[in-house]
């Protein structure tokens, strides 16, 4: 995963402070690219493995279309209301479709720690409930940008 800012290393995040941010947070904006070239945005919750951001999305969606016909994505999360209380990380790059689609929870040991932690995380449980509708991508970022505001009282 390349660090791709060139300004902003200042505020930019630690990788302990990246990995402790997108650990954390759990709503993320997903903008993929139509086949007419049109740009989509929409919003997902993900998990953080510590390498790759596990996007668990309905397969009857138009981002899993836009997403099948080019895997090429940009994935803010971010946070804050005041100016100098910002922060966030875009990661991007292509993704890859892991799983049955749609998944309806045949033994598939790559998601064991992905489906782990989002049932943990989303739904409370232990276990990963299937509905038959969603299947999971993941993003294992060629790029990532960040940002701290609240560094910039220490400037």
């Amino acid at each position: 995963m390349a660090v791709t800012q060139r300004r902003g290393r200042r505020i930019m995040m630690t990788p302990d402070e990246l990995d402790e941010f997108l650990t954390t947070e759990r709503t993320c904006r997903v903008a993929t690219v139509s086949p007419d070239g049109a740009p989509h945005v929409s919003t997902l919750w993900f998990v953080w493995d510590g390498t790759s951001l596990w996007l668990y999305s309905v397969t009857r969606s138009k981002r899993w279309s836009d997403l099948r016909h080019d895997q090429r994505i940009a994935v803010v999360v971010d946070t804050g209301t005041g100016y100098d209380e910002l922060r966030g990380v875009e990661l991007s790059g292509t993704v890859e479709f892991v799983g049955e689609s749609p998944r309806g929870g045949e033994p598939c040991p790559e998601l064991d720690a992905p489906e782990r932690l989002f049932a943990q995380r989303v739904f409370g449980l232990d276990a990963m409930p299937h509905d038959g509708r969603h299947a999971w991508i993941r993003l294992t970022p060629d790029a990532v940008a960040s940002w701290d505001f609240r560094k910039l009282a220490d400037l």
